[in-house]
Formats: C-alpha cells, sequence, structure tokens
C-alpha cells in the first residue's frame, strides 16, 4: 500500500535551523520520493518501507536535541503526482 505522509519537524530551540536541515537531508538521501516546500516535507513511498525508515529517522532527530514537535499526517494513497486543477 502506498502512502503519502507530510512532516512537520520543529525543534524548539533558538538553533533549530540546522536541526531541520539535518533531517530533511536524512529525507532526500533515502529511496523515497520527497517534496519540500516552506511548511513541511512531504515523503511518499511504500507503508511497509516508509514506516521503518521514518521510525529511525525521527528518534535520531529527536535525539540531537532537548525537545522538539513532529507533526505527522498520513494519507493512504501517493498524491506525489498532485497538480491543482483550477
Amino acid at each position: 500500500m502506498d502512502v503519502s505522509i507530510e512532516l512537520t519537524y520543529s525543534p524548539l530551540t533558538d538553533s533549530y535551523e540546522q536541526h531541520v536541515i539535518d533531517f530533511i537531508k536524512v529525507l532526500r538521501a533515502s529511496k523515497f520520493t520527497v517534496i519540500e516546500n516552506p511548511l513541511s516535507t512531504q515523503i511518499f513511498g511504500n507503508y511497509d518501507d516508509l514506516m521503518p525508515f521514518l521510525t529511525t529517522a525521527i528518534k535520531d532527530a529527536f535525539n540531537s536535541i532537548d525537545i522538539a514537535v513532529m507533526s505527522i499526517k498520513l494519507v493512504k494513497t501517493d498524491r506525489s503526482n498532485y497538480e491543482p486543477h483550477f
């Protein structure tokens, strides 16, 4: 089953920027399709492959900082090719 996952990583520190950059670089280096925008990052792929990868990536990101928030949305379909029709 393919999924689309939207992630927003918010380290709660003044020096948040490098933590976000490092997390996005981990996502980019994966085998999955990654699309970024100024507010979030989307990652697309097979659920059974993607979830273990994200579990490790999120745990590593959380271990690199004292306090952080990760907001996650999951959609049961691959929306990576979505284009607005208006």
